[in-house]
C-alpha cells in the first residue's frame, strides 16, 4: 500500500501541476522516439506505463506477524516450595514448553516483571526437546538480544529476544536452556507450571543433560514464546484462575483445559496462551496481581490476541465466607463488584479489538478449601445467571453445565473431580476443552 500510495501522490503532482508554457508544446514522433516540449504529459505516460509493467512482485506485501504461541502469567515467588533449594546466581536452567502455532521464526519474552534489581543472562539458547530434560546439542540455537548473547533485564522490565531462525511445528515441545549470571533477590516465576524444570550449578548450557540436577514444576524468567505467523494468524487469551492453570492435571501431559483447545485450534493458524494463575481473584491479590491488576500485561500486551475467554470468580466467591460468615447484603455486593469487573475487563479487549467470551464459574460445593454454604452456592448462580444473560460478553462458554453432577448441580460430576470438589481433572479438563465451539474463531 505504501508504494501504491506514493505513485498516487506523484500522479496527482504531475496531473495538478501547471506551466504555461508547456500548454503550447506539442508531443511528435521521430525515428529517434518521442520528442516533445510537453514534457507533464510525457511523465504521465511513462508513470502509468512503468506502474503497469512493474512486477507484482515489486510491491511490498505485507510483513508476517508476531504471534504469542505460548505464555504464562507472571508472579513473585512466595514461600520455601516455590524457591529453588540452591541460590540461582551462576546456575544453569532449562525449562520445556509446548508451542500451539508453529512458525518459521521465533523469539523469546523473557522477564523480570517483579525483581528488585537486575536479571543478568550471560546466554541462552532454545531448540526441539529429545525427551525430558535432555537436548541434542547440535540442535540448540543461541538466542541473541540486539545481537549481543548475554542481557541484563532491569527491574520491573521484560525483554524481547532478536528473531532466531528455526522450524517450530505446531504443539511441539522446545527447550530453552539459560546460564544465569546474577538474580534478583525477588523472583519472577509462573508456579504452577505443571512442567519439569531442572537448575544445576556452573554453564552447562550445552550439555546434553544436566548432571545430578535439582527439579521442580515452575518457571522462572520465562514469560512467552512467539512465532513469526502469516498475517492471519491469531491467538486464544485463557484469562483465569488453577481451573484454567491447570490445578489437577497431569505434570508434563499437557492436558489442561487450554491444551485441549490448542490442538484443536492448531490447524487453524489460531495459538492458545495460558494465563491462569492458581488462587487469582478478581478483586483482591492473592497468589498474583488480581484480575484487573495484571490484565493489560497478560492480555492486551499479548501478541496477536484477538480472543479472550474469561474463567475468573470461584476464589472471589469461595474466599469471602472462608474464615467468617457475611450478611446477605455483604455477598450481594461482592457479586455486583465482580460483575463490573467484567464489564471492565469486556471494554477494554473491546477497545483493542478482541472478542470476549465469558465462561460460567464450576460447582464447588463440599470443597475441602474454601467450605461452601447455601449464600455462597447462591453467589455462583446468580453470577452465572449474570454472565449468561447480561450480553457483556460475545458469547458465554456454559463450563458450569458441562462438569456439575447431573443430579447435584451444586457439585462437580464425580466423574470430573479430582478428589478436593473444586478442580476438575483430565477427564474434566477434556470435556471442558472439547465444549468450546470452533466456530467462535471464524
Amino acid at each position: 500500500m505504501r508504494n501504491r500510495n506514493t505513485h498516487a501522490g506523484i500522479f496527482h503532482q504531475l496531473a495538478t501541476s501547471s506551466n504555461p508554457r508547456s500548454e503550447k508544446t506539442k508531443v511528435s514522433l521521430t525515428s529517434e522516439g518521442v520528442k516533445t516540449t510537453r514534457p507533464r504529459f510525457v511523465w504521465l505516460c511513462a508513470l502509468l506505463l512503468v506502474m503497469c509493467i512493474l512486477p507484482k512482485s515489486s510491491v511490498a506485501a505485507p510483513p508476517d506477524s508476531w504471534v504469542a504461541t505460548w505464555g504464562s502469567s507472571q508472579m513473585a515467588a512466595w514461600g520455601a516450595e516455590n524457591f529453588p533449594k540452591q541460590p540461582l546466581n551462576g546456575t544453569t536452567l532449562r525449562q520445556v514448553v509446548r508451542v500451539s502455532i508453529g512458525g518459521e521464526k521465533l523469539r523469546l519474552r523473557l522477564s523480570n516483571a517483579f525483581g528488585d534489581s537486575p536479571l543478568i543472562l550471560r546466554s541462552v539458547s532454545i531448540g526441539p526437546s529429545s525427551k525430558a530434560g535432555v537436548i541434542d546439542p547440535h540442535t540448540q540455537i543461541p538466542v541473541l538480544f540486539s545481537g549481543n548473547a548475554s542481557a541484563m533485564i532491569p527491574a520491573g522490565a521484560e525483554y524481547l529476544s532478536d528473531a532466531v531462525s528455526m522450524t517450530v511445528p505446531p504443539l511441539s515441545d522446545v527447550t530453552i536452556t539459560m546460564l544465569i549470571e546474577r538474580a534478583p533477590h525477588t523472583i519472577t516465576t509462573h508456579s504452577g507450571a505443571h512442567a519439569t524444570s531442572w537448575l544445576a550449578s556452573g554453564n552447562h548450557v550445552l550439555d546434553p543433560q544436566l548432571s545430578s540436577p535439582e527439579s521442580f514444576t515452575h518457571w522462572f524468567f520465562l514469560a512467552g514464546v512467539e512465532v513469526q505467523a502469516a498475517s492471519n494468524s491469531s491467538t486464544v487469551v485463557a484469562f483465569g484462575d488453577s481451573i484454567t492453570d491447570g490445578h489437577g492435571s497431569l505434570t508434563d501431559a499437557d492436558d489442561r483445559w487450554p491444551d485441549i483447545l490448542a490442538a484443536r485450534l492448531s490447524k487453524a493458524h489460531i495459538g492458545v496462551v495460558n494465563r491462569g494463575i492458581g488462587g487469582n481473584r478478581v478483586l483482591q491479590d492473592g497468589l498474583g496481581p488480581n484480575a484487573l491488576a495484571r490484565f493489560d500485561r497478560d492480555v492486551l500486551a499479548t501478541p496477536g490476541a484477538r480472543y479472550l475467554i474469561v474463567f475468573e470468580g470461584v476464589n472471589d466467591i469461595g474466599g469471602l465466607d472462608r474464615t467468617e460468615a457475611h450478611a446477605a447484603e455483604t455477598h450481594n455486593a461482592l457479586v455486583r463488584e465482580i460483575e463490573a469487573a467484567y464489564v471492565q475487563i469486556a471494554a477494554r479487549a473491546h477497545s483493542q479489538g478482541i472478542a470476549v467470551f465469558g465462561a460460567t464459574v464450576t460447582a464447588f460445593r463440599d470443597s475441602d478449601y474454601y467450605h461452601p454454604s447455601d449464600q455462597t452456592e447462591a453467589d455462583r448462580n446468580a453470577l452465572n445467571q449474570w454472565i449468561r444473560t447480561s450480553g457483556v460478553f460475545d458469547a458465554v462458554i456454559d463450563f458450569d453445565k458441562v462438569t456439575r453432577d447431573p443430579l447435584r448441580p451444586d457439585h462437580l460430576d464425580p466423574a470430573v473431580d479430582c478428589g478436593d470438589h473444586l478442580h476438575p481433572n483430565p477427564t474434566g479438563y477434556k470435556r471442558m476443552g472439547e465444549l468450546i465451539s470452533l466456530d467462535l474463531f471464524r
